[in-house]
């Protein structure tokens, strides 16, 4: 999992692409959300948000 990591960094640092740094931090960020509030009781108001 780590070396995907590193290759998607040094593909955005080769190709000046860095404009998918924000879109895949955001994508991980709404992801862990969904996963962490999946069992818990504020599941409800999170998915009325999305």
């Amino acid at each position: 999992m780590l070396s995907l990591f590193k290759e998607l960094f040094a593909y955005m640092g080769a190709r000046k692409k860095w404009w998918l740094f924000p879109i895949i931090l955001v994508l991980l960020v709404v992801g862990g959300l969904l996963v962490l509030a999946q069992g818990s009781a504020i599941a409800p108001f999170i998915y009325t948000v999305f």
